[in-house]
Formats: structure tokens, sequence, C-alpha cells
């Protein structure tokens, strides 16, 4: 009788390198399916590992490792003299467990979820990137990460094997030298005066929103919100229950004369001073000050999210307002991230809070997920006590002024009669806000044709609670300058795309 050989499947094996799974493990599990859902019977005879590994675009030794597994799992024995097979009994008829003809997906029973839980799946998140895609707000320039020095430092930690401080458990508010190292930056570089007893060491200035929500809010507490807004951080207070009151932004930032017209005792102020998103622009002395006067008449919280205040093109970044002489700065919970300092996957950041609340934001912490990688807190903590921080820092507001004059050309000679923007262009931070001239298309419809496009702006309006305005947010600090041509060029294009879309279902 001729043996029955196993169907040419192993050419539609596509292994997922973004999974984190060994590849012996993906094709381990692609056999499997192939037996359960019938595509290979019992009996069928397999191809040699040289063979496997040729068709399925791995090396032998995974192939090797692949069927180890099947052997060990009951899904291929191996015959003297013959080669691998898949046995007439399966794993299941042992097991008396019936072979499902397809896998179904089980759904979860109606009203599984809270009341809470329902409103916290409807809130709007940044959503995450694939690629920097170009003109993405939000990221920074990853080709000019500080690839060489990270790993150096990397290497010594691992060279001098890292005590059991670093890999077991450590203390919820985070590696003790990298909040002095901390501590020591925001003094020379923002000006602002603070110990390492004070700062807390989170995975992001996401989270450091989220913990000030929950410590400092009851369910139904009011929030002034800036309209429009960093849509997670806005998202964050809702989660934990706040009553989030928008308050218009201006030339000066927020209006606190409007937040306090209507609600003059929110519990909470989120605010980003130093680089407003989306709109850029960067609150005035006048109305920080009124800000504090706030807070501290009405023992209102602020939570200072320092977004980008780092990168100013014009004189020195801004002190924030918890470093400002004010008595309302106590009432001050400063928020910062490495996240467009360095990298978002690194997934470092801090907040700064008075003294009197350091124990409950660290248990708050603990309860989260207790700690950021310890390994990578030692070698930001060097990194930065090295000078290597204020180094890269210094390049960066360099190379990201020349990114900036690059999309700012781009634009004029490319888009000037379809989007607006200011003049002279973002004076901090790595986004420039810009409105449709025509305000009735659609941005949000634009930004789905972008992303299909390679683009990465999002829509202006998602960023607002109220009356909205159209346009786009345009990243420059990941784009290559020789590429902002191209950028402003699938605009257009992205604009067309949606246009002629919205003709087809008109």
């Amino acid at each position: 009788m001729p043996r029955r050989q196993a169907p040419p499947l192993w050419g539609s094996f596509a292994p997922d390198h973004d999974s984190g799974a060994p590849l012996q493990e993906q094709l381990a599990a692609h056999f499997r399916g192939a037996v359960l859902d019938g595509r290979l019977k019992p009996g069928a005879q397999l191809p040699s590992t040289r063979a496997l590994a040729a068709e399925a675009g791995v090396s032998r030794q995974t192939a090797v490792l692949a069927y180890e597994r099947l052997v060990a799992e009951g899904y291929a024995e191996g015959r003297a003299g013959a080669g691998m097979f898949v046995p007439a009994l399966l794993p299941e008829a042992l097991l008396q467990i019936g072979r499902p003809a397809a896998v179904v997906a089980l759904e979860a029973p109606t009203g599984s979820l809270s009341a809470r839980g329902r409103g916290i799946a409807a809130l709007p998140i940044t959503p995450a990137r694939r690629g920097p895609g170009l003109l993405s707000p939000g990221l920074p320039a990853f080709d000019a990460f500080p690839a060489e020095v990270w790993g150096r430092l990397s290497a010594q930690l691992w060279r001098d094997r890292p005590t059991a401080d670093l890999l077991g458990y450590m203390e919820p508010a985070g590696h003790l030298p990298l909040r002095e190292a901390v501590a020591a930056h925001l003094g020379a570089a923002r000006g602002l005066a603070c110990t390492a007893e004070e700062v807390l060491i989170t995975s992001g200035s996401q989270q450091g929103i989220a913990l000030a929500a929950r410590l400092l809010l009851d369910p139904g507490d009011q929030a002034w919100v800036e309209d429009p807004a960093y849509v997670s951080g806005r998202s964050a207070l809702a989660a934990n229950g706040a009553r989030l009151v928008p308050v218009p932004v201006d030339a000066e930032g927020l209006d606190v004369g409007a937040g306090e017209a209507v609600a003059p005792h929110a519990r909470l102020a989120l605010v980003t001073p130093s680089h407003q998103y989306p709109l850029g622009v960067t609150m005035s002395l006048r109305r920080r000050l009124a800000l504090l006067d706030w807070a501290e008449r009405t023992g209102a919280w602020i939570l200072e999210d320092d977004y980008d205040g780092d990168f100013r093109y014009a004189g020195r970044p801004l002190q924030p307002l918890r470093a400002l002489p004010r008595p309302g700065a106590a009432r001050v919970i400063y928020v910062g991230t490495f996240a467009k300092v360095l990298a978002p996957g690194l997934r470092l950041g801090y907040v700064v809070v008075p003294r009197a609340l350091a124990e409950a934001f660290a248990t708050a912490r603990a309860l989260t997920d207790r700690q950021s990688a310890g390994p990578e807190q030692a070698i930001l903590a060097t990194f930065i006590a090295e000078g290597h921080l204020a180094q890269h820092l210094r390049r960066m507001r360099v190379l990201y002024a020349a990114r900036r004059e690059a999309l700012l050309a781009a634009l004029a000679a490319g888009a000037a009669d379809l989007l607006a923007w200011e003049a002279e262009g973002p004076q901090a931070g790595l986004h420039l806000a810009t409105h449709f001239r025509e305000q009735a298309l659609d941005d949000v419809a634009i930004y789905g044709a972008a992303r299909r496009i390679g683009l990465q702006t999002p829509p202006l309006s998602g960023s607002f609670l109220g009356a909205a305005q159209r346009g786009l947010v345009l990243g420059f600090a990941g784009t290559a300058p020789e590429r902002m041509r191209e950028g402003v060029t699938l605009i257009r294009r992205a604009v067309e795309i949606a246009s002629r879309q919205a003709t087809k279902t008109a």
C-alpha cells in the first residue's frame, strides 16, 4: 500500500515575529492545527526535517525542535527506517475528547461588565501605532536613540550581575538612585527643587495621571480638563469617576476665568502648561499665577503634565507651575516621562508629589503593577548621573529644530492652500496643530485614509469635548527632513481619497 504523504501545507506557515513565541512552538502549533482540523490525516507521512525546514523557511534546528515537541505531545511518531508520521491514535482519542471541526469563539455572557466597566470600555484612548509612520506626533526620533551608550551601560549592568534588589521585588516608589537622578535632573534642567523622597517612578505619564486621579478624586468630583486636550489623560480622570469640565484653551493656555465661571469648586485641574496638547500654546505667566491662586484658595489640586517641556526652540524652557514661588505650588502634582525624551518602549516616567502624599502614591503604585523593570531603572539612573541625558537633550533640540523647519517648509510649498497653521511654527514640543481651511472637510475620515497610505496624523477634532475644530496634528520629531515633502504630498492624497469616498456615499 502506498504511503499517504502530508499535503504541501508548510508553505502557508507564517511566523509571527512580534508574538514573542519561539519559532519551533509556532511551527508545532501550525502542525497541531492541521491535524485537528483534518488537513493532516492519521497515518500521513511527514517531510524530513531538512525538507520541512526548506518548506517552512526556518532553520533545520527549529524543525527538529518542533518535531520533538510534537512527538512528546503525541501528535507525531517516528518509525525506524521509515521517517515521521501522524499517529493513527491521536491524543484527543486517548483522552476521549472530541475533535472539533472548527475553532469556535466563546461569547461572554450578556451583561458581563459592570456599569463602571462599560463606562471605562467606552472611553477613548490614544491608539497604538505600528511603526512610527510619517508625521506621527508623540514619538521621538528613534533613529537618534543613544543606542551605543545605552547598550554599553546595559552590558555593564549584566556583566556585573544585577543584585536581588534589581531582579526581585523593589520598592514601589522606584529605584532610589533613579529617583535621586530624576530629582537632580529636574533641578538643573527645569528649575524644580525636589528630593528623591518626593519622586515616584511610574511606567509613564499616563500612569502618573491615573494614580493621581485615583487618590485625589471621589466619584462625581468635578475636574477641569483643557478643551481640546490629550485624550488619554482626560480618559484616565473619567475612568476614576471624575465629572469632566471642559475649559477652553486660547493663545494664553487654559482660561482660568472660564473654569471658575462654570465649576469654581472643582477638585482638580489637569493642564499641560509648558506645551499644550494639541494646540501647542504655552500658558502665560498671568494664567499660571491665576491657576495657582485658584488652587490655593479652593483647596483644589493641579495635575501638571509637563508635556514636551524639555524641548523649546525660543529661549530657555519655562519653569513648571510647581517651581513658581506661590503658595499654590504646594498643591501641584508634577507628571513627567522619558517617552518623548528617549523612547516610549522604555516605559519609564515619574511624578513629583508633596512629601505627605508620597507613601499613598507608592501604595497605589504597588496595587497597580508594583514596579517598573528594575534593570531598566538602574540603566537610566546611570545614564542620567553620567551626564548622557543632558547631552542627548542638547543634541535633540538641534535635531528637532531642523526637522521642525523642514516640516514648515514642506507645508508652505505643498499645502498652504489646504491647511492653516501658526506662521512661525511651534515654539516648543514635537508637533504642530493645523486647521483645514475648508472646515467642511471631515478630519476623522481623512485620518482613516491617511493611515492606509503610511501617515499617522490624528484628527484635531478628536481632542475636543465642545465645539470642535477640524484639522490634523502633525509630528516632526520622528520623520527625517528629506521625507517631509513626501508626508505633505500624502496628506493631499488622503484628502482626495476621503473626499471621493464621501461623494460616493452621499
